[in-house]
Protein backbone atom coordinates (compact mmCIF):
# COMPACT_ATOMS: atom_id res chain seq x y z
CA UNK A 1 0.00 0.00 0.00
CA UNK A 2 1.50 3.41 -1.42
CA UNK A 3 1.58 5.44 1.79
CA UNK A 4 -0.21 9.36 0.87
CA UNK A 5 2.04 12.04 1.35
CA UNK A 6 0.58 15.85 1.14
CA UNK A 7 1.74 19.43 0.51
CA UNK A 8 0.39 22.71 -0.48
CA UNK A 9 0.70 26.12 -1.43
CA UNK A 10 -0.67 28.60 1.38
CA UNK A 11 -1.70 31.91 0.52
CA UNK A 12 -4.75 34.66 -0.08
CA UNK A 13 -5.21 34.87 -2.94
CA UNK A 14 -4.34 32.00 -4.54
CA UNK A 15 -6.58 30.57 -7.09
CA UNK A 16 -3.61 31.92 -9.51
CA UNK A 17 -0.42 30.10 -8.23
CA UNK A 18 1.65 28.12 -10.71
CA UNK A 19 3.10 25.85 -7.82
CA UNK A 20 0.81 23.02 -7.99
CA UNK A 21 1.86 22.51 -11.67
CA UNK A 22 5.81 22.88 -10.83
CA UNK A 23 5.38 20.11 -8.00
CA UNK A 24 3.03 17.44 -9.24
CA UNK A 25 4.83 17.38 -12.63
CA UNK A 26 8.17 16.75 -10.06
CA UNK A 27 6.09 13.88 -8.34
CA UNK A 28 5.48 12.62 -11.43
CA UNK A 29 8.74 12.27 -12.97
CA UNK A 30 10.53 11.63 -9.79
CA UNK A 31 7.80 8.18 -9.31
CA UNK A 32 6.78 9.77 -6.42
CA UNK A 33 3.21 7.68 -6.59
CA UNK A 34 1.04 8.94 -3.57
CA UNK A 35 2.62 12.67 -3.45
CA UNK A 36 0.10 15.29 -3.87
CA UNK A 37 0.57 19.55 -4.36
CA UNK A 38 -2.42 21.48 -3.86
CA UNK A 39 -3.81 25.17 -3.09
CA UNK A 40 -5.36 26.35 -0.17
CA UNK A 41 -6.46 30.03 0.31
CA UNK A 42 -5.39 30.90 3.76
CA UNK A 43 -5.20 34.22 5.44
CA UNK A 44 -2.63 35.19 7.61
CA UNK A 45 -4.86 35.14 11.14
CA UNK A 46 -5.94 31.65 10.07
CA UNK A 47 -2.35 30.46 9.37
CA UNK A 48 -1.71 29.07 13.37
CA UNK A 49 -4.89 27.04 13.04
CA UNK A 50 -4.61 25.49 9.61
CA UNK A 51 -1.31 23.85 10.34
CA UNK A 52 -1.94 22.96 13.57
CA UNK A 53 -4.67 20.83 12.23
CA UNK A 54 -2.62 18.95 9.17
CA UNK A 55 -2.16 15.60 9.81
CA UNK A 56 1.22 13.26 9.43
CA UNK A 57 0.21 12.74 5.86
CA UNK A 58 1.36 16.58 5.39
CA UNK A 59 5.22 16.70 4.58
CA UNK A 60 5.86 20.17 3.84
CA UNK A 61 3.62 23.81 2.93
CA UNK A 62 5.08 26.63 0.88
CA UNK A 63 3.63 29.91 1.87
CA UNK A 64 3.07 33.00 -0.17
CA UNK A 65 1.70 36.54 0.43
CA UNK A 66 0.55 37.54 3.31
CA UNK A 67 1.95 34.70 5.07
CA UNK A 68 5.95 34.55 4.98
CA UNK A 69 5.99 36.48 7.90
CA UNK A 70 3.81 34.59 9.76
CA UNK A 71 5.55 31.16 8.92
CA UNK A 72 7.65 32.11 11.43
CA UNK A 73 5.64 32.00 14.54
CA UNK A 74 3.94 28.87 13.76
CA UNK A 75 7.55 26.67 13.15
CA UNK A 76 9.61 24.96 16.24
CA UNK A 77 12.91 25.60 14.24
CA UNK A 78 14.04 28.39 12.06
CA UNK A 79 16.30 28.47 9.40
CA UNK A 80 19.42 30.97 9.74
CA UNK A 81 18.54 32.68 6.10
CA UNK A 82 14.71 32.85 7.35
CA UNK A 83 15.42 34.59 10.47
CA UNK A 84 18.08 37.02 8.79
CA UNK A 85 15.40 37.82 6.52
CA UNK A 86 12.40 38.09 8.56
CA UNK A 87 10.24 36.04 6.32
CA UNK A 88 9.52 31.76 5.44
CA UNK A 89 8.28 30.73 2.46
CA UNK A 90 8.85 26.88 3.26
CA UNK A 91 7.21 24.79 6.35
CA UNK A 92 8.71 21.31 6.23
CA UNK A 93 7.09 18.84 8.77
CA UNK A 94 9.85 17.53 10.93
CA UNK A 95 10.28 14.17 12.26
CA UNK A 96 8.65 14.66 16.01
CA UNK A 97 5.78 16.47 14.10
CA UNK A 98 6.45 20.15 14.28
CA UNK A 99 7.38 22.43 11.75
CA UNK A 100 10.44 23.92 10.29
CA UNK A 101 10.69 27.47 8.41
CA UNK A 102 13.34 28.19 5.58
CA UNK A 103 13.56 30.60 2.83
CA UNK A 104 14.20 29.51 -0.50
CA UNK A 105 13.57 32.52 -2.28
CA UNK A 106 16.82 33.54 -1.17
CA UNK A 107 19.42 30.49 -3.11
CA UNK A 108 16.50 30.42 -5.76
CA UNK A 109 17.41 34.39 -6.83
CA UNK A 110 21.10 33.27 -6.21
CA UNK A 111 20.78 30.74 -8.70
CA UNK A 112 18.88 32.98 -11.69
CA UNK A 113 21.14 35.86 -11.21
CA UNK A 114 23.94 33.18 -11.22
CA UNK A 115 22.37 31.71 -14.19
CA UNK A 116 21.93 35.50 -15.94
CA UNK A 117 25.82 36.05 -15.80
CA UNK A 118 26.10 38.14 -12.53
CA UNK A 119 29.74 38.97 -11.61
CA UNK A 120 31.26 38.91 -8.07
CA UNK A 121 31.11 42.54 -7.46
CA UNK A 122 28.41 43.92 -8.94
CA UNK A 123 26.25 46.83 -8.09
CA UNK A 124 22.75 46.42 -7.41
CA UNK A 125 19.35 48.48 -7.81
CA UNK A 126 16.40 47.39 -6.01
CA UNK A 127 13.28 48.64 -6.51
CA UNK A 128 10.62 48.40 -3.38
CA UNK A 129 11.64 47.49 0.47
CA UNK A 130 9.16 44.45 1.33
CA UNK A 131 9.59 40.94 2.08
CA UNK A 132 10.92 40.01 -1.56
CA UNK A 133 13.20 42.49 -1.20
CA UNK A 134 14.57 41.42 1.95
CA UNK A 135 15.43 38.10 0.32
CA UNK A 136 17.32 39.85 -2.62
CA UNK A 137 19.58 41.73 0.04
CA UNK A 138 20.48 38.52 1.47
CA UNK A 139 21.02 36.91 -2.10
CA UNK A 140 22.96 39.90 -2.71
CA UNK A 141 25.56 39.64 -0.08
CA UNK A 142 26.07 35.78 -1.24
CA UNK A 143 26.77 37.17 -4.39
CA UNK A 144 29.00 39.63 -2.70
CA UNK A 145 27.67 42.50 -4.40
CA UNK A 146 30.25 45.71 -4.56
CA UNK A 147 26.60 47.82 -3.25
CA UNK A 148 23.25 48.03 -3.31
CA UNK A 149 20.79 50.93 -3.65
CA UNK A 150 17.35 50.91 -2.62
CA UNK A 151 14.48 52.77 -4.38
CA UNK A 152 11.63 52.81 -2.52
CA UNK A 153 8.20 54.35 -1.78
CA UNK A 154 8.27 54.39 1.77
CA UNK A 155 11.42 56.05 3.21
CA UNK A 156 11.21 54.35 6.41
CA UNK A 157 10.83 50.52 5.08
CA UNK A 158 13.92 51.92 3.02
CA UNK A 159 15.69 52.64 6.18
CA UNK A 160 14.95 48.95 7.74
CA UNK A 161 16.14 47.13 4.82
CA UNK A 162 19.22 49.59 4.95
CA UNK A 163 19.90 47.94 8.63
CA UNK A 164 19.45 44.53 7.36
CA UNK A 165 22.00 45.36 4.78
CA UNK A 166 24.13 46.61 7.36
CA UNK A 167 23.65 43.71 9.70
CA UNK A 168 24.55 40.91 6.68
CA UNK A 169 27.38 43.65 5.95
CA UNK A 170 26.26 44.97 3.33
CA UNK A 171 26.59 48.74 1.86
CA UNK A 172 22.97 49.76 1.23
CA UNK A 173 21.62 53.45 0.09
CA UNK A 174 18.14 54.05 0.27
CA UNK A 175 16.74 56.32 -2.22
CA UNK A 176 13.33 58.00 -3.25
CA UNK A 177 10.96 56.24 -5.72
CA UNK A 178 10.80 59.23 -7.55
CA UNK A 179 14.71 59.99 -7.08
CA UNK A 180 15.66 61.75 -11.09
CA UNK A 181 18.94 59.17 -10.64
CA UNK A 182 18.93 56.96 -13.31
CA UNK A 183 18.61 53.32 -11.91
CA UNK A 184 19.91 51.65 -15.15
CA UNK A 185 23.10 53.11 -13.99
CA UNK A 186 23.64 49.08 -11.75
CA UNK A 187 25.07 46.39 -13.25
CA UNK A 188 21.84 44.59 -12.00
CA UNK A 189 17.92 45.64 -11.07
CA UNK A 190 15.71 44.09 -9.26
CA UNK A 191 12.27 44.74 -9.10
CA UNK A 192 10.34 43.50 -6.19
CA UNK A 193 7.19 45.12 -6.49
CA UNK A 194 3.58 44.33 -7.26
CA UNK A 195 2.53 44.58 -11.02
CA UNK A 196 2.14 48.13 -12.45
CA UNK A 197 4.51 49.40 -9.75
CA UNK A 198 7.07 49.34 -11.92
CA UNK A 199 5.69 50.57 -15.32
CA UNK A 200 7.34 54.11 -15.38
CA UNK A 201 10.77 52.74 -15.72
CA UNK A 202 9.71 51.05 -18.48
CA UNK A 203 10.63 53.60 -21.06
CA UNK A 204 13.91 54.79 -19.54
CA UNK A 205 14.85 51.16 -20.07
CA UNK A 206 15.36 51.29 -23.57
CA UNK A 207 18.48 53.87 -23.05
CA UNK A 208 19.93 51.35 -20.75
CA UNK A 209 23.26 49.26 -21.13
CA UNK A 210 23.27 45.63 -22.94
CA UNK A 211 25.35 43.86 -20.23
CA UNK A 212 23.13 44.70 -17.36
CA UNK A 213 20.76 42.21 -16.23
CA UNK A 214 17.09 42.86 -15.34
CA UNK A 215 15.07 41.06 -12.74
CA UNK A 216 11.61 41.77 -12.67
CA UNK A 217 9.70 39.25 -9.89
CA UNK A 218 6.66 39.63 -11.49
CA UNK A 219 5.63 37.14 -14.12
CA UNK A 220 1.77 37.68 -15.30
CA UNK A 221 1.35 39.49 -16.76
CA UNK A 222 4.20 39.32 -19.07
CA UNK A 223 6.33 41.01 -20.15
CA UNK A 224 6.26 43.89 -18.12
CA UNK A 225 6.81 47.46 -19.21
CA UNK A 226 10.16 47.02 -17.78
CA UNK A 227 10.98 43.74 -19.07
CA UNK A 228 10.38 44.70 -22.22
CA UNK A 229 12.25 48.46 -22.43
CA UNK A 230 15.40 45.95 -21.18
CA UNK A 231 14.50 43.97 -23.42
CA UNK A 232 14.90 46.23 -26.39
CA UNK A 233 17.67 47.42 -24.94
CA UNK A 234 19.51 44.24 -25.03
CA UNK A 235 19.69 43.54 -21.32
CA UNK A 236 19.12 40.20 -19.96
CA UNK A 237 16.15 39.87 -18.45
CA UNK A 238 15.39 37.64 -15.76
CA UNK A 239 11.46 37.04 -14.67
CA UNK A 240 9.29 35.50 -11.82
CA UNK A 241 8.92 32.58 -13.52
CA UNK A 242 12.34 31.84 -13.24
CA UNK A 243 12.43 32.70 -9.66
CA UNK A 244 9.19 30.48 -8.89
CA UNK A 245 10.81 27.66 -10.48
CA UNK A 246 14.20 28.56 -8.77
CA UNK A 247 12.69 28.50 -5.28
CA UNK A 248 10.29 25.39 -5.87
CA UNK A 249 12.83 22.93 -6.67
CA UNK A 250 14.57 23.79 -3.02
CA UNK A 251 10.86 23.16 -1.52
CA UNK A 252 10.37 20.01 -3.72
CA UNK A 253 13.88 18.44 -2.28
CA UNK A 254 13.21 19.48 1.45
CA UNK A 255 9.57 18.23 1.35
CA UNK A 256 10.90 14.61 -0.37
CA UNK A 257 13.96 13.97 0.07
CA UNK A 258 14.63 13.45 -3.24
CA UNK A 259 16.92 15.47 -5.92
CA UNK A 260 14.34 17.59 -8.47
CA UNK A 261 13.53 16.35 -11.60
CA UNK A 262 14.34 20.27 -12.87
CA UNK A 263 13.96 19.78 -16.55
CA UNK A 264 10.01 18.28 -16.06
CA UNK A 265 9.40 21.01 -13.37
CA UNK A 266 10.28 23.87 -15.97
CA UNK A 267 8.57 22.28 -19.11
CA UNK A 268 5.28 21.67 -17.18
CA UNK A 269 5.64 25.26 -16.01
CA UNK A 270 6.14 26.88 -19.66
CA UNK A 271 3.17 24.88 -20.47
CA UNK A 272 1.20 25.88 -17.96
CA UNK A 273 2.02 29.61 -18.95
CA UNK A 274 1.19 29.76 -22.47
CA UNK A 275 -1.87 27.89 -21.49
CA UNK A 276 -2.97 31.17 -19.83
Amino acid sequence: MVRERRAAVLGKPIAHSLSPVIHNAGYAAAGLTGWSYTAIECAEAELADRVAGLGPEWAGLSLTMPLKEAALAVAGEVSPVAAAVGAANTLVRRPDGSWAADNTDVPGMVDVLTGAGVPEGAEFVLLGAGGTARAAIAAAVRLRAGRVTCRVRRRAAGEELARLAATLGLRCEVEDWNDPADPGRADVLISTVPKGAADVFGPAARSWRPEMVVFDVVYDPWPTPLAAGAAAAGCRVVSGLDLLLAQAVGQFEQFTGVTAPVSAMRSALAAARAGR
